[in-house]
């Protein structure tokens, strides 16, 4: 998902499951920077780059690619953008090193989603909305893992549903999408497993970004079977899973998977449908214009600067109590938290971490314990 969906639908949601406008926007302004507080600009705040909850290109074509730079990667995309379903899955016949990465597999409703929006109950708004950005991803970035792998992350065959065409795929990164043509940017293919190009959802581009794609392509990790992805559906199925989930965070009671405040959005699921719907790079504009009207308060536009000043200027006793310094705090929780459960399901692809909770605000440490199991394995 992008910005608007992240910064916007985040906030109605907020708003809609009872915080006031003002924590709302705390909340919508959290989940759209998690796709902004990079490492490098962590370094400007002089605040710790364990935080760092994306990659920018840039960082991405410098990262090592050996054993601690590939881990270093899994642990940032695997924590916030592409939640593993099952740590434990099984698949026949084949090695070690191909089901660790197959285990990595995001999709919705795993057990690590409710350990997600747990971590952040009874903590900052700015958890909240981190916890949602994760949540939502799950939806958008399903069938693509957050670690390097071809065979995971290199699916064939795609179809525009909409169009009911074979989609275009080119690698020019100077140039846009053009939605009305079909074409769109992608990663280079390579055969390397530990290759940049293989992250993610690269080689299918933005596409599972885009609120009204609907299309479907065959992974290599599913026997080459025809997936159907419905953005249109599972966007939906986000805002009332989220909904739900701030609801949960405001009100009390249980949080369970497979749960979705549906009959809380309906009176809005008109409005919410034609934005999700509307054939655009961004829908900033549909999105902000429908968070007037539900809440009579304007958030205005996303400002990667907003908070910056805060925390520069705080003391270093105070930087903690700064809206940066709760969203740095609730990255680290979810950074070691997802990479825990990563690493005692037997599988060293996102590294050793420190339980935050037990050992405070040390950041994520000693990919080195581990390198040794990865290398038997």
């Amino acid at each position: 998902m992008q910005e608007d969906f992240h910064y916007y639908a985040t906030y109605c949601a907020a708003y809609l499951a009872g915080f006031s406008p003002e924590e709302a926007l705390e909340i919508g302004y959290a989940a759209a920077y998690v796709d902004f507080c990079t490492a490098t600009m962590l370094k400007r705040l002089k605040a710790p780059i364990s935080a760092a909850t994306t990659q920018m290109n840039m960082e991405i074509a410098d990262a090592r690619t050996d054993i601690i730079g590939l881990m270093d990667i899994t642990r940032i995309w695997a924590s916030f953008h592409f939640l593993p379903y099952d740590l434990y899955a099984e698949k026949a016949h084949c090695s070690k090193r191909y089901l660790h990465r197959y285990r990595l597999i995001c999709n919705s409703n795993g057990d690590l989603l409710v350990d997600t929006v747990m971590l952040a109950k009874g903590r900052s708004l700015p958890a909240m909305g981190l916890a949602m950005h994760v949540l939502a991803d799950t939806w958008a970035h399903k069938y693509f893992a957050g670690t390097t792998s071809t065979v995971i992350n290199s699916p064939t065959h795609f179809i525009d549903l909409n169009r009911n065409t074979k989609i275009e795929f080119h690698h020019s990164s100077s140039k846009a999408d053009n939605l009305e043509a079909g074409v769109y940017n992608n990663a280079f293919y390579t055969m390397s497993e530990t290759s940049i190009f293989s992250l993610g959802h690269g080689r299918a581009g933005h596409i599972p970004d885009y609120g009204y794609m609907r299309y479907s392509f065959m992974p290599s990790w599913a026997d080459y079977r025809i997936f159907v992805k419905d953005n249109p559906s599972d966007y939906y199925s986000a805002f009332c899973q989220m909904l739900y989930a701030l609801i949960f965070y405001h009100d009390g009671g249980n949080f369970e998977k497979d749960r979705y405040a549906e009959d809380v959005a309906e009176p809005y699921r008109n409005d919410i449908m034609t934005i999700i719907n509307t054939q655009a790079l961004m829908v900033n504009d549909e999105w902000r214009e429908f968070a007037i009207r539900l809440t009579g308060f304007d958030p205005g536009f996303f400002d990667i600067l907003r908070y910056n000043d805060e925390y520069i200027n705080a003391s270093e006793e105070k930087k903690d109590d700064t809206f940066l310094g709760k969203f740095i705090i609730a990255a680290l929780a979810q950074k070691s938290m997802v990479t825990a459960k990563i690493f005692q399901s037997g599988n060293p692809l996102a590294g050793y971490s420190i339980d935050y909770n037990l050992k405070g605000l040390k950041g994520i440490k000693d990919f080195w314990k581990i390198i040794d199991l990865y290398k038997e394995q």
